[in-house]
């Protein structure tokens, strides 16, 4: 019954008299070119202010995906950063080792006799100054601390004793009142210890490898 209906309905109505009681809104079918201008410049704008719109929302989504993904990545940079300083301070001090045992295997006298000088004032008044060091060193060091200690103004005795319990290059000087004991292996791993204890404390929080790039 509403198609049947729907096929008679028609767009003006009369009332009982006749007279028309409505007629529908004609759709215009033409409009002028500036009126077609204007609603041209109004679509426009409204599709660029809908395109600023999702480039904008796009933007913001990208930032926080980027905010994101520095949040994650910054604190393996941390431990990566952490890593090469290890590492580097681990190879520094292997060729700090390297170059200090190939000095002192050129210039084995040199340690004692800058003990012996350092010493100097310490021992000044001593009647002996006694020198115990590794085999190979102890052959060395007599003629030649004794002249060193002369050149010093020493006027005591420089004995030189052997004793094969020490490591290579070690020697203890004896002066009765004190005693001064070197022994590069254990220098080496003092040091290696207190850089291993600086490393720790430093853990994650040190200066950042590029100056700045905190920022």
């Amino acid at each position: 019954m509403s198609d049947l209906l729907a096929r008679f309905q028609f767009d003006t109505e009369f009332d009982a008299g006749g007279e028309v009681s409505f007629v529908p809104e004609r759709v215009k079918r033409l409009f002028p070119a500036e009126e077609v201008e204007q609603i041209r410049a109004a679509a426009y704008a409204a599709g660029e202010q809908a395109a600023l719109t999702s480039i904008s929302a796009g933007q913001a989504n990208a930032i926080r995906e980027i905010m994101i993904a520095c949040g994650q990545a910054l604190p393996r940079l941390a431990e990566v950063a952490h890593d090469h300083r290890v590492g580097s301070a681990n190879l520094a001090l292997a060729c700090a080792k390297s170059i200090a045992g190939a000095a002192l295997d050129r210039f084995t006298e040199a340690a004692a006799l800058a003990a012996l000088e350092a010493l100097a004032r310490e021992i000044d008044a001593q009647p002996r100054l006694v020198v115990t060091a590794e085999p190979a060193l102890a052959e060395m060091l007599q003629s030649t601390l004794d002249a060193a200690a002369r050149g010093l103004g020493f006027e005591g005795a420089v004995v030189v004793k052997s004793d094969a319990t020490f490591g290579s290059h070690a020697f203890t000087l004896d002066f009765g009142d004190g005693q001064a004991t070197y022994d590069p292996a254990i220098a080496a791993e003092r040091v290696s210890e207190a850089l291993t204890a600086a490393l720790a404390s430093e853990g994650l929080h040190a200066e950042p490898l590029i100056p700045g790039s905190e920022s």
